[in-house]
C-alpha cells in the first residue's frame, strides 16, 4: 500500500462558515436592537398620555404635544431600523446560502464518485436545494426575533419595575408558562419523532425523483402499479410520521399559544391589578403601562414560538449539511508524481464495497496489465465485477488490497487532475449537462475552437443530429435539445474524443447506439488506437473482435485471457458464454422476422 497524503483542509463547521459574517451579523443586532426599544416609546407615550389625561387639573397642552411626537418619531425609528436589520438580514442569507451551496459543491466534487453514487438523487438534490434554503429562519429571522425577545421584555421589565413591582411578577406568570413547555417540545421523543419525519420528507423526494427518471422503463414494461406503489408507501410513511409529530407536539404548541395569548395576558394582568387597586397599593391610573407593555412583554416571545419549527428544520437541515462537510474526501496525494507513459497495470487487487470487513469481495486477485496502443476487452456475465473493475481505473473508489499503476505510478500517488487529464471514459448511463451541446463536447478541453468540436462530433456519428436541432450546437440540453439515449452517448463519445487522452476506458459506451452508427464509432476510435491505451467492456461480440486481448471474468475472478480467436477455440468459460448470448440474439432476430 503506497502512503499518500491529503492537502484538502478539514471540512468548515457552519460556526466557522458563519465567521466571515461576524460583522453583518452584529450590523443586525445593533439595528434590531435600536429599533425594538423604539419600538417601546408609542406604548410608553399612551401610557404617559393616560396619566396625563387622568390627572386631576387641565392637562398641559405642551406636555401632550411632546408625549405624541416622541411616541410618533419611535415609531418612525422602529420602522427604519426593523426594515433595515430586515433587509441586511436577509442579504446576509442570501450570501450564507450561496457559501453553503459552494461549500458543499466543492465537498461534493472531492468525494469519491463511488461514495456519491450511494446517495439517492432525490436525497442530494433535497441536501443542495431544500436544507439550504431551510437555513433561511436561521439566518434572515432569528437574530431579530431573538434580540427582540429580550431585549423588549428587559426593558419592559425595567419601565415596569419602576412602577410597581408585585404586579409586574404577575405580569410574568404567562411568559415563565410559556417558557416552562418549551422543554416539552424537545424530549427524546419529539426529537426522533422529528427526525422520521425529516426521513420520510427524503423518502419521498427519492421516489419521485427515481419514479420520473424511470418513467419511460415503467410505461414500457407495465409497471407503473408497482411504481406508484412504491410512491404511495413513501406517501404513507411520511403522512404517518407526519401525525405522529404532530399529534405529540399539538397539546404543548397549544399550551403555549395560549398562554402567551393577548386575552390571557389581559385576564392575568386585570386579575392582579385589581387586586392591587382595590388593596390601594396601586393607583388606578398605574394599571395602564402593565395592560400596554404585558402585551409588549409576550409578543416577541410568541413570535419566536410561531418560528420554532421553523428554527428546529433549520437545525435538523444544518445537521445534515455539516454531515456532508465532513464526508471525507478522496485522499490527494502531498507530493504528487507524474506518470512516466501510458501503460496501466493491475496488481493483486482485491475489493470490496465498504471495505474488507464489509463481506463478500467483488475483485479478487487481478493482475492485468494494458500495454500502450492495445485494446483490451473486458467480459463476463452480470455482477462478475466488470463495472468495478472500470471504476478504480477511474479512481472512483481506491483497491482494498493491491494497487492499479498509470506509467509506473500507483493512482493514489497521481494527482487527481493530472489523472483526469490522462484518463478518460464514456459509461452506459450518461448524464449531460444543462449546457449547450458545444461546452458538453468541449467539458474537458473548454479552450476548444468550433471547429475542433465539429471534428470530434463528426468521428463520433453525431454531427448530422447537432445541426438538425433548433441551434445547432448552441441548442442548450434540456431546454431545446432533446436527446436519445444513443445520441447522449455519442456526445460523450465525442467528449472523449475531444479530449484525446492517453487512456480511454468504455463501459457499455455505444450500447443504445445503432449498429450503423457503432461501427462507424469503431472506426473513429480505431484510427487513434496506436497512441492510446484503451480499456472496453461490452457484451456485442462485434464490439470487442478487433481487441488485442479479452479478458473473462468470473465471480471477481481472471478467469481466460487471449485473443476472441484463441478463446473460442480453446472452448472455455467465454466460448460458452458466447454461445449463450449469440444464441440469445439469433433468437431474438427470428422472433422479431416472426413478428414482421
Amino acid at each position: 500500500m503506497t502512503s499518500t497524503g491529503t492537502t484538502a483542509p478539514p471540512p468548515p463547521g457552519v460556526a466557522r462558515l458563519l465567521r466571515p459574517y461576524a460583522g453583518g451579523f452584529a450590523v443586525v443586532v445593533v439595528l434590531q436592537v435600536i429599533g425594538a426599544v423604539a419600538g417601546l416609546a408609542p406604548l410608553l407615550a399612551v401610557v404617559e398620555l393616560g396619566r396625563t389625561l387622568l390627572a386631576p387639573g387641565p392637562a398641559d397642552d405642551g406636555h401632550v404635544r411632546n408625549v405624541v411626537l416622541a411616541g410618533a418619531a419611535g415609531l418612525l425609528v422602529r420602522l427604519l431600523f426593523t426594515a433595515a436589520s430586515s433587509g441586511v438580514g436577509h442579504l446576509l442569507d442570501t450570501r450564507v446560502q450561496l457559501s453553503l451551496r459552494r461549500q458543499l459543491a466543492a465537498r461534493l466534487g472531492r468525494m469519491p464518485i463511488g461514495r456519491l453514487a450511494r446517495r439517492r438523487n432525490g436525497e442530494l438534490a433535497k441536501l443542495v436545494g431544500e436544507d439550504v434554503s431551510a437555513v433561511h429562519p436561521l439566518i434572515a429571522h432569528t437574530p431579530g426575533e431573538l434580540v427582540s425577545a429580550f431585549v423588549v421584555p428587559l426593558v419592559s421589565l425595567g419601565y415596569l419595575l419602576t412602577v410597581d413591582w408585585r404586579l409586574t411578577l404577575i405580569t410574568l406568570i404567562p411568559v415563565l408558562l410559556a417558557v416552562a413547555l418549551v422543554p416539552l417540545m424537545m424530549t427524546p421523543t419529539r426529537l426522533r419523532e422529528q427526525k422520521e419525519f425529516d426521513a420520510a420528507m427524503g423518502r419521498i423526494s427519492a421516489s419521485a425523483v427515481e419514479f420520473v427518471q424511470g418513467i419511460a422503463v415503467v410505461k414500457a414494461f407495465g409497471g407503473s402499479e408497482r411504481a406508484h406503489g412504491r410512491f404511495r408507501d413513501a406517501v404513507g410513511d411520511f403522512t404517518r410520521s407526519f401525525y405522529r409529530m404532530v399529534r405529540g407536539l399539538s397539546g404543548v404548541a397549544a399550551g403555549m399559544q395560549v398562554a402567551l395569548s393577548p386575552p390571557f395576558v389581559l385576564l392575568a394582568v386585570l386579575a392582579g391589578g385589581a387586586y392591587r387597586i382595590t388593596g390601594g397599593g396601586l393607583a388606578p391610573a398605574d394599571l395602564l403601562p402593565f395592560l400596554l407593555l404585558g402585551l409588549g412583554l409576550t409578543a416577541p416571545v410568541a413570535a419566536l414560538g410561531h418560528g420554532f419549527d421553523d428554527l428546529q428544520a433549520a437545525r435538523r437541515a444544518v445537521g445534515r449539511i455539516r454531515d456532508v462537510l465532513a464526508e471525507p474526501a478522496l485522499p490527494e496525494p502531498v507530493r504528487p508524481v507524474a506518470p512516466e507513459g501510458h501503460r496501466v497495470e493491475l496488481r493483486g487487487v482485491r475489493f470490496g464495497y465498504g471495505g474488507a470487513a464489509a463481506g463478500r469481495e467483488v475483485l479478487r486477485g487481478i493482475d492485468l496489465v494494458l500495454e500502450p496502443g492495445t485494446t483490451t476487452a473486458v467480459v463476463g456475465p452480470s455482477g462478475s465485477g466488470k463495472s468495478t473493475l472500470v471504476q478504480l481505473l477511474t479512481r472512483f473508489y481506491d483497491p482494498t488490497h493491491g494497487s492499479v499503476l498509470l506509467g509506473g505510478v500507483d493512482l493514489r500517488e497521481v494527482g487527481s487532475q493530472e489523472l483526469y487529464r490522462r484518463v478518460s471514459f464514456v459509461f452506459q448511463d450518461v448524464r449531460l449537462l444543462r449546457a449547450s451541446v458545444a461546452d458538453n463536447i468541449a467539458l474537458a478541453v473548454p479552450h476548444a475552437d468550433r471547429d475542433a468540436v465539429v471534428r470530434a462530433a463528426r468521428r463520433a456519428s453525431i454531427h448530422d443530429r447537432i445541426l438538425e436541432l433548433p441551434r445547432g450546437y448552441d441548442s442548450v440540453i434540456g431546454e431545446d435539445a432533446r436527446l436519445s439515449g444513443g445520441e447522449a452517448q455519442r456526445v460523450a463519445i465525442a467528449r472523449a474524443l475531444l479530449a484525446d487522452t492517453p487512456v480511454l476506458v468504455l463501459d457499455e459506451a455505444t450500447a443504445f447506439a445503432d449498429p450503423q452508427t457503432e461501427q462507424a464509432v469503431r472506426e473513429a476510435l480505431a484510427r487513434t488506437r496506436q497512441k492510446r491505451t484503451t480499456l472496453v467492456i461490452a457484451h456485442r461480440l462485434e464490439t470487442i473482435a478487433d481487441a488485442d486481448t479479452v479478458v473473462m471474468l468470473r465471480d471477481g475472478e481472471i478467469v481466460e485471457r487471449g485473443t476472441t480467436a484463441e478463446l473460442l477455440a480453446r472452448g472455455g468459460a467465454f466460448a460458452e458464454f458466447w454461445k449463450i448470448h449469440t444464441g440469445a440474439a439469433e433468437a431474438g432476430a427470428v422472433e422479431g422476422e416472426e413478428a414482421r
